[in-house]
């Protein structure tokens, strides 16, 4: 079987196994985030942290809710960061310094999990247990929150209430990631994956020296990390260390753990607005653009570019044979078009216009599908968008979902869009302007892919690595810290802001003028207003880095 068959089939029986669990794990998440009933636990943990059940909040409370939660994370996990020398299983590790810690305590509140560093020789159990790997959960489950809140907005009327964040994080902890955590990781350990606490053991090299073989708990933490959708591991070489992926089925079972969320989450959509139609026009975009770019990437990698990849009939460089050509190129495409940021290869070894489609993929906002709830309320930030340019074109007042698309609502959708494109591209200037471009390993094209890279993928909190650029020193820790900070609460602080604004009016009923957001025409307009803001916005810089490299 050649290698562009094996890769045609690894994709296929990935889509028909995500859109077998689309209607039935949709349908449990939307029970989970729709429910009444609390569970035992549930309600020993709104007792301990002084929390009303039945309590609703607006969406200024929820946000401030929320943000007072992300605050304290990340101060409690610098701490912890700072302190580790001093904690129990630290393997004798020295504390982290100042700036790895802020930059990491943001990243994996973030749900970056972008890594300035090398998992196995920086962190200690504890540290990767208690600190990091709860933040993989609590992170990821404020995402589906302010999805879920956003989508409230649209299905409620004449109110000023979205839910009450406590229970929605708790909720979607408890109920929907961890027990998928637990049954995916027996199934990691069945398949070779390391689980235990081992601190290391010296081993003799052939020359002479020795180096330390660390185990760890590497399974529980890498279903932790693609359920969620974080970059980060416990390896510095992520998903293509073998104790982290040692086979091809578990390539495979990590990009489903990766998509089904994010690509089941618009049946929530659906049936929380009363219209499942809406729910598949929102997947079906999500699908398009998916599919497109698995497709380019995986077309650029088994093309080749240059003399020596056309010679042997595909870039190998930087890709691990177990996994081959195409297997590795649809990893990049799946875990930069969610807010993954795993690796199996090394990106700054695919071909210039394969390096470059994971650059599109986050730039496009990772919205197909995006990470756990930033991808779904990403895209109805755009489907907001495209019915207001749809009005603009008749003259009449948008609609959408029954609710009017005014100057209030088109503000809060525009300062999302907006946030993400500045910091990329104020970052990449900042790094050129102050010298600090001086840490990439190459020159021209090459070398701004690389800049360009690590600002896009720290702002869209994506985690993944370009490779060939060194970011562990003071200024870049800071510099993409701030990006990921800013790049994850400003949008959701508009998007919570627009979920309010919803709430508030009442419903329009539909007209003969209002345009159908559940048909095919719907769909292509969003496709094409994503992809058509994306290139407006990046072209010049992807001109200047991948494009010319490319030409």
């Amino acid at each position: 079987m050649s290698t562009t068959t094996a890769g045609v089939i690894f994709i296929v029986v990935l889509a028909a196994a995500l859109v077998a669990a689309y209607r039935p794990f949709g349908d449990y998440m939307y029970n989970v985030v729709a429910g009444t009933r609390h569970s035992r636990v549930e309600r020993g943990i709104y007792r301990l942290i002084g929390v009303d059940k039945r309590g609703e909040q607006s969406w200024g409370v929820y946000a401030r809710s929320l943000l007072a939660f992300s605050l304290i994370s990340i101060l409690f996990l610098y701490a912890f960061l700072r302190l580790q020398d001093k904690l129990w299983l630290s393997l004798g590790l020295d504390p982290v310094t100042n700036h790895i810690a802020w930059n990491t305590a943001v990243s994996f509140v973030t749900n970056t999990n972008w890594q300035a560093y090398s998992g196995e020789s920086t962190m200690g159990h504890l540290v990767q247990m208690a600190g990091l790997a709860v933040q993989n959960f609590v992170s990821a489950s404020v995402g589906i929150a302010v999805a879920v809140a956003l989508v409230r907005g649209f299905a409620r009327s004449r109110t000023d209430r979205l839910g009450n964040f406590w229970v929605d994080l708790t909720r979607i902890t408890l109920r929907i990631l961890l027990p998928i955590a637990v049954i995916g990781t027996v199934v990691f350990v069945a398949a070779g994956m390391v689980q235990n606490l081992h601190g290391g053991t010296d081993v003799t090299t052939l020359t002479g020296g020795t180096q330390t073989i660390t185990g760890g708990p590497v399974a529980s933490q890498e279903v932790i990390k693609e359920l969620g959708t974080n970059g980060g591991g416990f390896y510095n070489t992520n998903s293509a260390h073998p104790f982290e992926n040692p086979t091809t089925w578990t390539n495979w079972l990590q990009l489903f753990l990766i998509f089904v969320i994010p690509f089941s989450l618009p049946r929530v959509f659906g049936r929380l607005v009363g219209q499942n139609r809406q729910g598949y026009a929102i997947v079906a975009v999500m699908a398009i653009l998916a599919i497109a770019s698995i497709a380019l990437t995986n077309a650029f990698e088994l093309g080749g570019g240059g003399t020596v990849p056309h010679a042997v009939g595909a870039a190998m460089e930087g890709k691990d044979v177990r996994f081959g050509v195409s297997n590795s190129a649809t990893f990049a495409a799946a875990t930069t078009l969610t807010s993954t940021g795993a690796v199996n290869s090394f990106h700054d070894s695919f071909t210039p216009l394969g390096g470059m489609m994971p650059m599109v993929n986050m730039m496009l906002g990772e919205v197909a599908p995006g990470g756990v709830g930033a991808g779904l309320y990403g895209l109805l930030i755009l489907a907001v968008i495209t019915v207001f340019v749809a009005g603009l074109m008749v003259g009449r007042t948008p609609e959408y979902l029954g609710k009017k698309i005014g100057a209030r609502e088109i503000k809060f959708a525009s300062l999302y869009f907006l946030i993400t494109p500045t910091l990329v591209l104020v970052g990449t200037a900042l790094a050129f302007g102050t010298g600090n471009n001086a840490t990439a390993l190459n020159v021209g094209p090459h070398g701004l892919s690389e800049v360009l890279y690590a600002f896009t993928s720290a702002s869209n909190n994506n985690g993944s690595a370009f490779g060939g650029i060194t970011v562990n020193t003071g200024w870049w820790d800071t510099a993409l810290g701030l990006a990921m900070l800013l790049g994850r609460f400003l949008p959701i602080i508009f998007v919570l802001g627009l979920a309010g604004s919803l709430a508030r009016q009442k419903p329009v009923p539909a007209s003969e003028g209002t345009l159908p957001t559940h048909r095919p025409l719907f769909v292509g307009m969003v496709v094409g207003v994503t992809v058509i803001l994306v290139a407006l916005t990046f072209l010049p810089a992807l001109a200047l880095g991948p494009l010319a490299e490319g030409l």
